[in-house]
């Protein structure tokens, strides 16, 4: 099974991110998020195998304990670039808390034979993928005219383990365990 953990989001940010969706798939053809699948991936694990599910979950159950942390999106942006984009991404400011809870999964995996990425934690919210290059004009257009580009903040207090499965309309995610901060 394919499996990753992450940061659900509350109903008020999903709702703004659903209206901006809403403003902003009409103007490309890209393999836009469905909102029910947003969330924030703290750490991409992939292939596991079933039985060894709960060892995961204990691996992760030792994730330290902490207090919630403040998480504010704001900014569009692109993965690798803007030239070349395959990620149309809001942008997370979450303060060094995040990426210490990050580090701190990642600390607990290694052990398991998942060693951290090599990479630096960069915390996003991927709102399309970009397989093959279109045109992005009408869609620069659009960003540029948003009246702003803050878009809605909450305190998250816990982490997921979730499943991936590829669906006919995408991946359906499925939370698999819960990981209360405190």
């Amino acid at each position: 099974m394919r499996l990753f953990t992450g940061i659900d989001l509350p109903e008020h940010v999903l709702n703004v991110f659903e209206r901006l969706l809403v403003s902003l798939r009409p103007t490309a053809h890209l393999k836009w998020s469905p909102v029910y699948n947003l969330h924030l991936t703290t750490r991409f694990i992939g292939e596991w195998r079933e039985e060894r599910l709960e060892e995961l979950k204990g691996a992760l159950a030792k994730v330290p304990r902490r207090p919630a942390i403040a998480v504010d999106f704001r900014g569009l942006g692109w993965f690798p670039n803007q030239r070349r984009p395959r990620v149309f991404w809001a942008g997370v400011e979450a303060g060094p808390e995040f990426a210490a809870l990050a580090h701190d999964i990642d600390k607990v995996l290694d052990p398991l034979g998942l060693p951290p990425e090599d990479r630096e934690f960069s915390p996003h919210l991927t709102l399309a993928r970009i397989k093959q290059p279109v045109p992005l004009e009408k869609l620069q257009q659009a960003i540029a005219k948003l009246e702003s580009v803050e878009f809605a903040a909450f305190q998250a207090d816990r982490f997921y383990l979730y499943r991936s499965q590829p669906g006919a309309a995408g991946s359906i995610y499925t939370k698999l365990a819960e990981f209360p901060f405190a």
